[in-house]
């Protein structure tokens, strides 16, 4: 068993599902773009109930049979399983099956295995596992309101409605307080030929559909600010003569910084593309144009998802083993020949790929 380090979910509070012992996997875990809790799935082999499949920093999916503050993350790769649980030979080859199909996943957020799951054909203990917990739904009320407001205005026209969740936002609409709100519900429900009982059926899916693009905008909004600080903490290498002669470390912080700086230009071009079509949506209102708001965003789950998860492991590690900044400039260059270009090409490629570059 490998003990590399590797960004892993602090312990937070817990979710279900539980077993005699305690929680079997955290919010923080269930939130994560690169951590899938096998207790999410019908797992045949009892050791493995409290594992978890991680992404490691060379995007390798690995095996995470322990983690804590003291001993750090014990990971191993999922060939190597039969090793920790000789006694399950039976159980285990039944969710190898299982498994290996996981780890051609690229991502481990819940939209990309709403998708993935399903085309893989692996089902999950609990369909509520595949939802953002309460907590994440908290933090993204602010990004929510940017896309319930025109439905508030719709509904409730000029009127300030405050809102401290994204549930709230939804109750409202499901259950309008004034016969104006009503009258205007009514309206909504005509323009998008859905019936008026079938309206709140309507608004959750809007709700989730929005509340996964707030979602990975928020992760991209953290992530970006990280990315500008590591490559300027990666081309400050160069201020060194040893590795300024070296044409080969100079070409390869040159290529890390482009791509870098070509993948955050254009997945950031992608949700401002986002951003256009849902407001194009209000201008337009009808089931088709939301039907095509929808598929448009929900296409983009899995590659979006897979170059977030890419960009979060490797800046976590960073900051992991650079909190403070620093380390000569050897030992910027090898952390980066090492670790962040092993996989820089798949992020890269995803990318490409997804936008049509």
């Amino acid at each position: 068993m490998s003990m590399p380090e590797s960004p892993t979910a602090a312990p937070c509070a817990p979710c279900a599902p539980a077993d005699a012992d305690g929680p079997l996997f955290d919010d923080k875990s269930r939130d994560a773009l690169h951590i899938l809790p096998m207790a999410m799935l019908p797992v045949s082999t009892p050791g493995l109930r409290r594992s978890k499949l991680i992404k490691n920093a060379r995007l390798e999916t690995v095996v995470e049979v322990f983690h804590d503050r003291q001993t750090g993350s014990g990971q191993v790769s999922a060939e190597h399983l039969g090793s920790l649980f000789p006694t399950h030979t039976k159980e285990l080859r039944v969710d190898m099956v299982q498994i290996a199909k996981l780890t051609r996943i690229n991502s481990f957020d819940v939209y990309t295995l709403r998708k993935e799951l399903r085309r893989l054909g692996i089902a999950v203990n609990n369909a509520d596992h595949l939802k953002l917990s309460e907590g994440k739904r908290g933090e993204l009320t602010g990004y929510m309101k940017d896309f319930t407001r025109p439905l508030l205005q719709q509904v409730y026209g000029g009127e300030e409605r405050q809102v401290s969740d994204v549930s709230e936002i939804l109750a409202m609409l499901a259950n309008p307080d004034r016969e104006e709100a009503l009258r205007n519900l009514r309206l909504l429900s005509e323009k998008l030929k859905v019936k008026l009982q079938d309206i709140p059926d309507f608004l959750e899916e809007y709700g989730d559909v929005f509340l996964s693009l707030a979602y990975f905008r928020n992760c991209l909004d953290g992530l970006v600010p990280e990315v500008q600080r590591f490559m300027k903490w990666a081309m400050d290498a160069k201020e060194s003569d040893l590795v300024a002669r070296d044409r080969q470390m100079v070409k390869m912080l040159a290529d890390v910084q482009s791509k870098l700086t070509s993948i955050t230009t254009s997945i950031t071009g992608r949700f401002e593309a986002f951003d256009r079509r849902s407001k194009d949506f209000w201008n337009d209102i009808s089931a088709d144009s939301f039907r095509a708001v929808r598929h448009d965003i929900e296409s983009h789950h899995v590659t979006i998802g897979g170059v977030l998860c890419g960009l979060a492991v490797k800046m976590a590690l960073w900051k992991q083993r650079f909190p403070q900044g620093g380390g000569g400039p050897q030992k910027r260059v090898e952390f980066i020949r090492s670790e962040i270009l092993p996989g820089l090409d798949h992020i890269d490629s995803i990318e490409k790929k997804a936008s049509g570059r």
